[in-house]
């Protein structure tokens, strides 16, 4: 005699459990998904913020034609290349830009001085002057003395 009150077993699927976004994970497989997309993309944020990259990048896209007329965006774009270009050593932070005001509004002469606060190599209380850039406005044209005072070439 066959039992009629047992309920049939459930079926195996042909196609298996479910996949893609509508499946079931554990907090686990969450967690660990997670962790897999965030933690490269944060390494690699910290390596491009440490190389210079991203400060270029961040120059490049927001330094432009109206930017050589004002000072602070102008300082902000020769900090970034006078540290790049081995013009000097020293940290970007360790750098003093003075804006001569006495010039033409289309021609400055900028110099370029060593900090001696903080982390900075200069002695204390001295503000060391390493080289003047002469800057045409007019034209986008940087030049410096370093190296040969009074006699201004183009920057590298």
């Amino acid at each position: 005699m066959t039992d009629t009150n047992k309920t049939p077993a459930p079926k195996p699927s042909a196609t298996g459990p479910k996949r893609g976004p509508f499946a079931q994970r554990t907090l686990r497989q969450h967690v660990l998904r997670r962790l897999a997309m965030v933690l490269p993309l944060t390494l690699l944020m910290i390596v491009l913020a440490k190389s210079g990259i991203l400060e270029r990048m961040v120059d490049r896209y927001t330094f432009s034609a109206q930017s050589w007329y004002e000072d602070t965006a102008l300082i902000q774009h020769l900090r970034l290349k006078v540290t790049q270009n081995g013009m000097t050593h020293d940290k970007p932070e360790c750098l003093l830009f003075v804006v001569n005001g006495n010039d033409q509004p289309t021609a400055s002469r900028i110099d370029v001085m060593e900090k001696s606060t903080g982390s900075c190599p200069a002695p204390k209380g001295e503000l060391n002057k390493l080289f003047t850039l002469k800057v045409d406005r007019m034209n986008r044209i940087v030049l410096s003395d370093q190296g040969s005072p009074g006699l201004f070439h183009p920057i590298p």
